[in-house]
């Protein structure tokens, strides 16, 4: 008998079919009042993974009613990245961001929205924020003994009771599970209020940063109508993108303490092979960032951290709109990890980065921020309309040998002629003699401007070797250039 049960244990392990046992759930069977945004969290008593077969299924119990299905067969997204479209151009007319309630629940994802075709690859695919082009998404990640499934956003409805059935395969060496029941909170969170609690464990008004957003209207008309969303310390690893937001608040309960995260880039959620993005406004949205506020106004975000799980060009925050603030902000992102598309103040703010950490159209006032670099730190790209990036009492840690303050090379025979990087009373740590470059001919009349440079000793740099395109500000005769830049009001017009 002995012989019998070793040889079975040895089957099994060699076969890579390892029995799981679950040893807890989130929600519990049975359990009430749960968030409609919730995640599905399964523990096993060992390490698991995620399974390429099976179906999830949610189920209304008083309809009998499918109320969301996942397919496990069907791939998360891309792994390599698209072939280039020779005939790509930008969208032949400026993207319009409809108000309207576009969910999972009401419209089939990759609707397009805009002139791009529609996606007709076999991933998953999701819509987030009204974005009905959809996102692919993972429908199980896991970590160590623990597995979390996220369904279809905005499936389920408050006032609901759901049965929820997980097919064997969806995760590695599980059989599943069937008639694991639960019910939501009867009602949303009063539209009056104007603080409502973000808490992974459950314990506020919602579970997600996504769904305290949706939760939030467009468009808000002023000051006195703000709504700040409060999100206690916890890891929050989802995929957030809202849109047509204004005068709210974003606020961690520490900006170390609270983690929002995913692994998101260019290659798994792809611009649509036939439009480019982002270089002009009216241009169709990206997707690739792990945290993206498109068309937003009046944005405060402080204490938090906003983070790409991925490599490549994988932003941690895309922001695009107007009269933005960040204060004790971590941003951590690979190639681009920080865009920026309007005009934006940056406090006391941290941004990582692999190289062109900070890109965009700006302008963006930086005040004693800490950047930290590979490649260079960034590619300005705005035109006249508006000013660049301007740095004040910043401190730049150059981690390669790479890490130039700015570049601006030929970009497939274009340039940012107005392209303006001004460094006011900054740190300079490892970054190279030539400061700057490449800078191209093509950019030569870019404004990148140098004042009172030191370096981690509070010694003065030497600028003797830097790029020729750089002007070294004075301090008496560039007095007025030097104190319209030191104005924040003047550099975002605000």
């Amino acid at each position: 008998m002995k012989r019998s049960i070793l040889s079975l244990a040895v089957l099994t392990m060699a076969t890579g079919m390892l029995a799981q046992c679950p040893i807890s759930y989130y929600p519990k069977e049975g359990a009430k009042d749960i968030h409609v945004d919730t995640r599905l969290v399964v523990t096993f008593d060992s390490e698991v993974r995620p399974g390429n077969r099976g179906f999830i299924t949610v189920i209304d119990k008083a309809t009998k009613k499918v109320v969301d299905k996942i397919d496990m067969s069907i791939p998360a997204g891309p792994m390599v990245g698209q072939p280039k479209h020779p005939d790509a151009t930008y969208t032949p007319v400026p993207y319009v961001y409809r108000v309207e309630h576009i969910t999972n629940r009401n419209t089939r994802p990759g609707t397009p929205s805009g002139a791009a075709k529609e996606d007709k690859g076999r991933y998953q695919k999701t819509i987030i924020g009204g974005f009905s082009d959809a996102f692919h998404f993972y429908p199980v990640i896991c970590h160590g003994n623990r597995a979390t499934v996220y369904l279809h956003n905005n499936m389920l409805e408050y006032g609901h009771e759901y049965e929820v059935r997980i097919g064997k395969g969806v995760i590695e060496g599980w059989d599943g599970k069937k008639g694991w029941t639960f019910s939501t909170r009867s009602a949303a969170p009063s539209k009056d209020k104007k603080r409502i609690v973000v808490a992974a464990d459950g314990t506020g008004d919602f579970s997600t940063l996504q769904g305290a957003m949706d939760w939030v209207p467009d468009s808000l008309p002023s000051e006195e109508s703000r709504k700040t969303i409060f999100v206690k310390n916890g890891d929050y690893e989802e995929l957030v993108y809202f849109r047509n937001k204004r005068f709210v608040t974003i606020e961690g309960e520490s900006m170390d303490g609270v983690v929002v995260h995913y692994p998101n880039n260019e290659v798994f959620n792809p611009h649509p092979i036939d439009i480019k993005t982002n270089e002009q406004k009216g241009t169709f949205p990206s997707r690739r960032a792990a945290v993206a506020a498109d068309n937003c106004a009046d944005m405060i975000f402080r204490n938090i951290t906003f983070r790409t799980d991925c490599k490549g060009q994988a932003e941690g925050l895309l922001l695009n709109g107007e009269r933005n603030f960040a204060q004790n902000v971590h941003i951590i992102g690979d190639g681009d990890a920080l865009q920026v598309n309007g005009s934006a103040y940056w406090l006391n703010c941290i941004i990582d980065g692999g190289g062109d950490t900070v890109l965009g159209r700006g302008p963006s006032f930086f005040n004693h921020c800490t950047l930290s670099s590979y490649g260079a730190f960034m590619w300005i790209r705005n035109t006249k309309e508006n000013h660049g990036n301007i740095f004040y009492d910043c401190t730049f840690k150059a981690l390669g040998k790479y890490a130039v303050i700015a570049r601006l090379p030929d970009n497939k025979g274009k340039n940012y002629p107005d392209a303006e990087c001004v460094l006011l009373n900054c740190t300079l740590d490892g970054v190279p003699a030539e400061g700057f470059g490449p800078i191209a001919e093509s950019a030569s009349t870019a404004k990148l401007y140098e004042f009172n440079s030191f370096d981690k000793e509070g010694k003065s740099i030497d600028v003797s070797n830097r790029e020729r395109h750089v002007r070294q500000l004075d301090a008496i005769r560039d007095a007025e250039l030097i104190g319209r830049y030191a104005d924040a009001k003047w550099v975002l017009g605000w």
